[in-house]
This record gives C-alpha cells, sequence and structure tokens, in this order.
C-alpha cells in the first residue's frame, strides 16, 4: 500500500455535499486519504430532507466499478446506500471478484425517523454483502433489525446491553466486526461500542455534542474509520481516532450554516484547528515572490552592494526618493487620521519618519541640488497608484498599499547584508538593514494583518491587489534609475495607477 490509501466510496449523492458520497470524500481527505467514488443512486436531497432518488441501471454500476478496479489498487471501500436488491448484488458480485484488503459497510436501512429504506427483499440481500465485509456500522434501530435478520429476536435488557448483545449476535453470524453506534441516544455522552467476531467488546465515549447539524454523521464515520484501518491496520485505533475526528467537526458544525434543516458536520475542523492561522499578509508576500527575486538582480541594486554605483545615479534616485516620501508621508498621516488608538498613534510616528527622512536627505546626500529635479514618470506612477487607494474609500486599501514600503525595503537590507568600512554607500545600506526599521516593518506588518483579518472577502482581495502592485512599483523604482523602469512595472503586471473597486476580479490589477 502506498503511504496515502486509496479509499473507494461505493454511495449515494448529497448535492449540499453533508452526506454520502460527498461526506465520504471529504472524510477521507480529512484523514490523508485519496478518495474515489462509485454512485449507486443519484439523490435530490438538502438538509430539510429527500425529494427524489434515481437509480443508474445496474450495469452502469458495475461499469462504474469495473473502470475503478480495472485501473486502480484499492486499499478500502467504504460502502453506503445501496438503493434495492439488485444495487446489492451487483455490489456483492464486484466484491467478490475484487477483495480489497479493508471493506467497511455502513447499512442504511433506518432513517432517523424510524422509516425503513430498504425493502425486505434488499434487506436479506444485504446480509450476502457482509461475508464480504470487515466491518458494519448501524446505527441502534439498523442494529436490531440486522440482528433479527441474524436470527437473534429481540432483547429486553436495557439500551447499552441490548446494543452489545445484538452487535455480537450480526458479528458472529457474518464474521464481522459491528460497530454500534450510539449516536441517536439520549445523555451527556456518546457511546459507541466495538465487538468483534470472538464478542470481545471495546466500548467508545465521547461527549454528546449539543446540535441538530449531524446530516451525514454515520457516512463520515465510516468513511473515517475505513481510511484509518488502511492506514494502521487495527480495527480499535481506528475507531477510537475516527471518533474523536467526528467529535470535534461535530462542536464545529453549527459555525458551517449550511442549510436551514439538519446541516453537515465540519470535517475540516480537526484539520483546521492543527494547522496555523491564515496570515493574510504572508500570502501577499509569497504571491509577490517572483517580483522580489527581480528586485535582488537590479543594476541599483547590485551596484550599490558592491559600491560600484555611478554617485550621479545615486542622487538621481534619491532626488525621487523625496518626491515619494513627501507623497508617502500624507498617507501615512491619512492612516493615522481614520484609525484610533496605538494603531493611530504608529501610523503617526511613520509619518512623522518619512518626514524627517525626506529633509535628511537633502543635507545629508544631495547638498541642495536636484531640488529642481521633476518627478520621473515612474514615481509618478506610484504616487498615482497611492493616490488611488487614498481614494478607493478603504482604509484598509490604503495600509495594504503602503505596506510594501515598510517590508520591501526592510527584507532588501536583510538580503544585502553589512557594508564594509570605507564602502561609499554604508550609511544607505545601514538605513535598509538598521534593526529599528525592521521592527517598524514587522510593526506595520501586524496593523495590516489585522485590517486584513477584519475585512470582508471582497475588501481583502482590494487589499491583495494594493499590495502586489506596490511591490511592483518598488521594483520598477529601483529601476528607475537606468530607464528600465516602466519595463519592470510592465513585467511585473503592475497597473498605472487604478486600484481594483468592488467589481474587481482576482486578476492582476
Amino acid at each position: 500500500m502506498t503511504a496515502v490509501p486509496r479509499v473507494l466510496s461505493i454511495a449515494g449523492t448529497d448535492p449540499t455535499g453533508g452526506a454520502g458520497m460527498q461526506a465520504d470524500l471529504k472524510a477521507i481527505a480529512a484523514h490523508d486519504g485519496y478518495g474515489m467514488g462509485v454512485v449507486t443512486a443519484l439523490v435530490a436531497q438538502n438538509t430539510r430532507g429527500v425529494r427524489s432518488v434515481h437509480v443508474p441501471d445496474t450495469r452502469f454500476l458495475r461499469a462504474q466499478l469495473d473502470a475503478v478496479s480495472d485501473d486502480v489498487t484499492i486499499d478500502a471501500v467504504k460502502v453506503g446506500m445501496l438503493a434495492d436488491a439488485a444495487v446489492v448484488r451487483t455490489v456483492t458480485e464486484w466484491l467478490a471478484e475484487h477483495r480489497p484488503p479493508v471493506v467497511v459497510v455502513d447499512p442504511v436501512m433506518v432513517a432517523t425517523s424510524g422509516d425503513r429504506l430498504l425493502s425486505p427483499d434488499a434487506e436479506a440481500a444485504l446480509t450476502g454483502l457482509f461475508a464480504h465485509a470487515d466491518l458494519v456500522t448501524p446505527n441502534r434501530a439498523e442494529l436490531a433489525v440486522l440482528a433479527g435478520l441474524a436470527g437473534g429476536g429481540s432483547s429486553a435488557a436495557p439500551v447499552e446491553r441490548a446494543a452489545v448483545e445484538r452487535a455480537a449476535v450480526v458479528a458472529r453470524a457474518w464474521d464481522v466486526h459491528v460497530l454500534a453506534k450510539g449516536g441517536h441516544d439520549d445523555g451527556p455522552v456518546a457511546e459507541d461500542v466495538l465487538v468483534a467476531p470472538d464478542g470481545s467488546v471495546r466500548v467508545f465515549t465521547a461527549p454528546r455534542v449539543a446540535t441538530t447539524n449531524t446530516h451525514g454523521t454515520g457516512c463520515s464515520l465510516s468513511s473515517a474509520v475505513a481510511t484509518l484501518a488502511a492506514q494502521h491496520g487495527d480495527w480499535e485505533l481506528a475507531v477510537g481516532r475516527a471518533k474523536a475526528w467526528l467529535t470535534t467537526a461535530l462542536e464545529h458544525a453549527d459555525a458551517l450554516e449550511v442549510g436551514r434543516g439538519h446541516g453537515p458536520v465540519d470535517h475540516g475542523a480537526a484539520l483546521r484547528d492543527a494547522l496555523p492561522p491564515v496570515r493574510w499578509t504572508d500570502a501577499w508576500w509569497d504571491d509577490a515572490a517572483d517580483t522580489l527575486e527581480a528586485v535582488l538582480r537590479c543594476r541599483f541594486l547590485t551596484g550599490l552592494a558592491d559600491g560600484t554605483l555611478d554617485a550621479g545615479v545615486f542622487e538621481r534616485y534619491l532626488a525621487q526618493d523625496v518626491h515619494y516620501l513627501l507623497a508617502y508621508e500624507r498617507h501615512l498621516s491619512a492612516l493615522a487620521a481614520a484609525t484610533t488608538g496605538e494603531t493611530s498613534q504608529a501610523w503617526a510616528a511613520a509619518a512623522a519618519g518619512c518626514a524627517v527622512e525626506a529633509e535628511a536627505l537633502h543635507h545629508r546626500r544631495l547638498a541642495g541640488s536636484h531640488a529642481d529635479d521633476p518627478v520621473d514618470p515612474v514615481c509618478a506612477g506610484y504616487l498615482a497608484h497611492l493616490q488611488a487607494a487614498a481614494d478607493s474609500g478603504s482604509p484598509a486599501v490604503l495600509a495594504a498599499a503602503v505596506l510594501p514600503c515598510f517590508r520591501v525595503y526592510a527584507w532588501v537590507g536583510t538580503r544585502l547584508g553589512h557594508a564594509p568600512e570605507g564602502h561609499p554607500f554604508a550609511d544607505w545600506l545601514g538605513a535598509y538593514g538598521d534593526p529599528g526599521f525592521a521592527a517598524a516593518s514587522a510593526a506595520a506588518t501586524e496593523r495590516v494583518e489585522a485590517m486584513a483579518a477584519a475585512a470582508a472577502p471582497n475588501e481583502r482581495g482590494r487589499m491583495a491587489r494594493a499590495f502586489r502592485t506596490s511591490t511592483a512599483w518598488e521594483a520598477a523604482f529601483f529601476a528607475m534609475p537606468f530607464g528600465s523602469g516602466a519595463s519592470a512595472v510592465a513585467d511585473a503586471g503592475a497597473g498605472a495607477a487604478a486600484v481594483p473597486g468592488d467589481g474587481a476580479d482576482v486578476r492582476t490589477s
């Protein structure tokens, strides 16, 4: 078997995704399995009930089954809804010919309402399927039916004891493990009982989750067990881990807000809890990786790093940087005015720093020269983009647009490294790599991260596009002194000034 078990679901469908094959595939994927599906019935249902069922011809069912087994090694099978006796027999015949290592049957026989879902001849045919099964996962009502078919009759014992007795009857009759599910019982705990063919019993308990969103729990649990059994080779481990996973899925079910009836469980809850939270600004940064790598290869930065950059070229760059910083200070001040508390104070401090830096550039490096240099078209394009972000009506979009100036400069400082003594641009490289600026960049990133987390998806998308475009303009700004800024913008895909509005798609602005 491969490291990822290949698990086949043989089941009906649920177009709302909470039960049937759709739930099976989610449960399989949640346990790192590769899910496949063969449709036994097309079911028009939602969280409030079943509207119609179409059962394809069994010849087509067999064609689906053969299509899988002719091509794929199957490590586990989960069998769910089998609509009638002909469907049951078709699946049974196929299993007799292609017996995977793990077969789990969820006998969909009795609805939550108590209604029987299979005709007597289909129920009888289903027992023939059990000869090719390793585990059967009935709920309490289904277990009673199966015990009757196995000749066990009724039981006068308490519910829990009756479940064990009936499961033992079924386990002996067909030489299968039986997982008697207790999700529909009452009480503070949900108790599932695993009974082996030799009569050994293990009880699995979990807190009963107070939710009405339990659609597809049986499908999901049986598929999870099949996948885990293929991985662990042990039924008790598989059931225990699957039950813990299902409890988490139930605990998160209400937050899904799917449907107006009995909604589904959250199949991805346990995996989501195990993953680090999504950081929107990191996703934007990763998205700009190609642009950032191009930045480091530009003539301006390579010359700055090795000290070969022409002094006149550097001065022309600084003159445009003054134009940029004067405008940048206004936008940071606007963010300070649009926010409150410590966030506002941080933006205001950054704005004040821009004003000081713009003034110092003239005195430290330009000595009053280049004061009359016109705004380069690249600088003008970048400033127009920032102004469009400011005019967007969203402080969050403006914050995302100004962030690359922080992050790109701080990142360049870490990549260029420390300048040796006597380096002609040591002061400038030191400014890039200044720990204080790195801290300011990190703090600005956290402020924008908080804005992104609070934004609706539409606004967050506008923020992402504003960040992407600003990053492209940063690359262009470094290329600008050598006259290649326009091509750098084109290569990075940045638009001249526009920030996509509410109607924008996800393409580069």
